[in-house]
């Protein structure tokens, strides 16, 4: 019985590579805190989604990945071992019994765009109050204030016409932030 916490074949280099972690259910915040507690170099990607609570919308992080982190070990020097049995992991994501590595560029390219910084706002929504433009349809290229969201495609927003404020139900797709 072979055990997938140990490393891969000698045969690949001995640069430290990243590997992805599945966590259990709703737990990859506490696997991320747990692992990063015993020192492992982490990548947790998370957005920043607006979402329905007690009949408020509300901000919170989501994994970008449910159930699922990066962590970057070096084949030797790395202790594997007390990954698997770390609060809130699963398991090393394996092929057959072999951890399977995740390209540097795909990490770096998260990075990149600001994805898993808590701080980043790296998300699809907009604030209220927002003002945004809309891309398509009769009121293309139209200025309108962001209201709030209407399930995850929809969006209310107020625009003026007739020196009005009214209110227009479209697609998240038809608008952009304004520049």
């Amino acid at each position: 019985m072979s055990d997938s916490t140990c490393p891969p074949a000698a045969a690949e280099d001995d640069l430290p590579r990243w590997y992805v972690i599945q966590c259990k259910g709703g737990e990859s915040f506490r696997a991320a805190e747990h692992l990063g507690n015993q020192g492992y170099d982490l990548f947790h990607p998370v957005l920043e989604v607006q979402k329905k609570r007690g009949g408020k919308l509300v901000w919170l992080n989501e994994p970008l990945f449910p159930h699922y982190l990066f962590i970057r070990l070096d084949r030797v020097a790395s202790n594997w071992r007390p990954i698997r049995s770390t609060r809130g992991v699963l398991k090393i994501v394996t092929f057959g019994d072999k951890p399977l590595p995740v390209e540097d560029a795909l990490v770096d390219t998260l990075r990149e765009k600001g994805i898993g910084d808590l701080n980043a706002t790296a998300n699809v929504y907009f604030r209220a109050g927002e003002i945004v433009e809309i891309t398509e349809g009769p009121f293309k290229d139209l200025q309108a204030v962001f209201s709030s969201h209407k399930g995850e495609e929809r969006a209310i927003v107020l625009l003026n016409l007739l020196n009005r404020q009214q209110r227009l139900v479209l697609p998240v797709a038809q608008l952009r932030p304004q520049d």
